[in-house]
């Protein structure tokens, strides 16, 4: 049994490798640049795991996620594989100790976010360190032409420089051909090596229902189809209506959007993957990293911007590889709702000036000053004072950071604070803290010097640790005790920040290169183009239409979708007639009589529904007088 095999079979218990994973491995192990694009569910870890595990040094994988690169750290470390990780939040000694560990071999595997590229630090440590290839996670994240840019990703070519000679695994599931040559190019691949993997989910309906009542078709299609299920809509607004809308329903749903502190989102999504909450109503910030494998419903109320996004939040559906259905509700306003989005993404050179000459004026920038400027940015107060919407103005200082103008970091996380308000004799005597208040209390004052003086960044993942009090009930301890005013307590939250990194120039002499402005105008307009065809086209399977998109061109009908549904009608299964029959018994549920059209509502195709009531009434299930219709 050659070796690979062998390390698949004894950490993992799989029998053999899946699809492309083996030709990815090979190619990596033989020291060649490699990028992988595989499907959601593809088993993309096994493609750095396992050799990472097969040759000398450490491998350093790149990812965005800090919930997941947890989560696969426990999981590796499970499985007797040393793995570790390093994330903002963490303690400088922990960083130090786990750098230094991957130094001496004590680390196969090191996770680290992109963040941290650009620490003086990694990039000390890093150079110390034998490393077998790097991994390079979400790949699509360092195109500018991907949907989900981060320049963050940038820093990867750097690191890239400090051991030349060592390979790059590029994995993602996302990517169109012109993505595919970016990331290649930006990685710096010393030659073109591609490996794909079909993107059909053949398990997966991809289904568009026009409608004009949103809410009511989520409704219905959540009380059809058993088990979990995500609805994604645009606004954090909306997360929470559509969800308590849900809830009167008699549906259990809760609601995830960026907006949530870091406790809550992580104790909603607990909820929702334990199946405490069937439904989870969510922004885009429920996105990668999101891994559930029994999702048999994903219903989009809003359209995404793009359908690489699009084909992202609707994989999230069958990931056990049994049926499942991806929806996106259309009506007659989505389209000019999603053509305003180019403006207001991509707001006149002459506004982008105005909020430019506004924002000198909001912090008193003199001309010809303010470089190295960092400053808080409160939009509400920006846009309140000077009179502007705050999507465009969002919008302006993306576009002026990437024309060199700022720095603009749109909701930087800044770590918890808290200081003491009672003095140290004072704590000491006090008598009416409980237990689990008593050890917060002194793992506090064990792990941070100061706080009787002045406010300190404290870490809630290291109390709950040492403690072993749960993260959230950390978060809830030190909010009560802040409430008693034993101490002051301010959560981690998200404060964007604007830094100048030249000084203040005339707004007239703003310049903005193709690449900056007109360029990515014409590709969201494309991306934007591209999802309103999606849901228009009723004349070509929606698989095939998703697979085209991503240069998939030898596909045939997918024959579930609702296109290929009403152009080819299918033999009824026992499942359609199972969900048809279910439908109009839940419909006649109250006992009463009702009119034949109200069967109407029931979202099949119509040549289905009058046989499997012709079928009922035949078996004496129904009984059908005057136009109406009973049990």
């Amino acid at each position: 049994m050659d070796k690979c095999l062998e390390i698949l079979r004894e950490y993992w218990g799989y029998g053999d490798f899946r699809g492309i994973q083996r030709e990815i491995i090979d190619s990596i192990s033989s020291g060649r640049d490699t990028l992988g694009l595989m499907p959601t569910g593809g088993g993309k870890s096994i493609t750095f795991q396992v050799p990472a595990l097969m040759m000398p040094g450490v491998c350093v994988v790149i990812t965005p996620l800090i919930a997941l690169m947890k989560d696969q750290v426990d999981n590796l470390k499970t499985r007797g594989i040393r793995a570790a990780a390093i994330y903002s939040g963490m303690m400088h000694a922990d960083i130090v100790s786990t750098l230094e560990n991957a130094i001496f071999g004590g680390v196969k595997i090191l996770y680290v976010s992109p963040e941290r590229l650009s620490s003086e630090l990694f990039k000390k440590k890093l150079s110390h360190m034998k490393v077998s290839f790097i991994t390079v996670d979400e790949a699509h994240c360092i195109s500018q032409w991907g949907y989900d840019f981060r320049p963050s990703y940038l820093k990867i070519s750097e690191i890239r420089k400090i051991h030349t000679g060592v390979p790059v695994l590029a994995l993602t599931a996302t990517a169109t051909p012109k993505v595919v040559d970016d990331i290649q190019d930006r990685l710096g691949f010393k030659e073109k090596n591609v490996f794909r993997m079909s993107f059909e989910r053949k398990n997966l309906a991809y289904v568009v229902t026009k409608t004009s009542d949103k809410e009511r078709e989520a409704l219905r299609l959540l009380k059809e189809v058993d088990g979990s299920a995500i609805v994604y809509v645009r606004s954090r607004k909306r997360t929470k209506e559509i969800a308590q809308t849900l809830c009167r329903a008699g549906l259990k749903a809760t609601f995830y959007n960026a907006g949530l502190e870091d406790a809550v989102r992580e104790a909603r999504q607990k909820e929702w993957q334990e199946d405490k909450a069937r439904v989870m109503v969510a922004t885009n910030a429920f996105g990668m990293g999101i891994d559930k494998a029994d999702v048999r419903l994903v219903v989009h109320v809003d359209c995404p911007d793009s359908i690489e996004a699009y084909f992202q939040e609707a994989g999230r559906a069958g990931r056990d590889g049994k049926p499942a259905r991806a929806v996106l509700l259309y009506d007659g306003n989505d389209k000019a709702k999603l053509k305003r989005r180019i403006s207001e993404t991509f707001p006149d050179k002459d506004d982008i000036r105005e909020v430019y000459e506004h924002l000198a004026y909001f912090y008193q920038i003199a001309m010809g000053s303010g470089a190295g400027c960092r400053f808080e940015f409160n939009m509400d107060k920006f846009c309140m004072y000077f009179h502007h919407f705050p999507i465009p103005v969002n919008s302006a200082l993306k576009i002026l950071s990437r024309a060199g103008y700022i720095e603009y970091e749109g909701e930087r996380e800044n770590m918890a604070q808290l200081t003491m308000l009672l003095r140290r004799d004072d704590l000491y005597r006090l008598d009416s803290l409980d237990e689990r208040e008593n050890a917060v209390v002194t793992t506090l004052l064990r792990n941070y010097g100061g706080l009787f003086s002045d406010y300190c960044y404290i870490d809630e993942s290291l109390i709950a640790m040492q403690t072993g009090i749960s993260r959230d009930d950390i978060y809830g301890i030190l909010k009560d005790l802040s409430r008693r005013r034993i101490l002051h307590f301010i959560p981690r939250k998200k404060i964007p920040h604007i830094r100048y990194t030249q000084r203040r120039e005339e707004a007239d002499k703003l310049m903005f290169d193709k690449e900056v402005y007109d360029n990515r105008k014409q590709e969201y307009a494309q991306r934007i183009n591209s999802i309103i065809n999606y849901a228009e086209n009723n004349d070509i399977c929606r698989s095939r239409q998703l697979l085209y998109y991503f240069g998939e061109k030898k596909s045939v009908d997918c024959g579930q979708c609702d296109v290929c549904v009403s152009h080819n009608p299918v033999p009824l299964s026992r499942d359609t007639s199972d969900f048809v029959k279910k439908a109009v018994l839940r419909l006649l549920g109250d006992g009463c009589r009702h009119s034949i059209s109200e069967l109407s509502a029931i979202q099949v195709e119509p040549r289905i529904l009058k046989e499997v009531v012709e079928y009922m009434v035949s078996e004496e299930e129904l009984i059908i007088r005057d136009g109406m219709i009973s049990r």
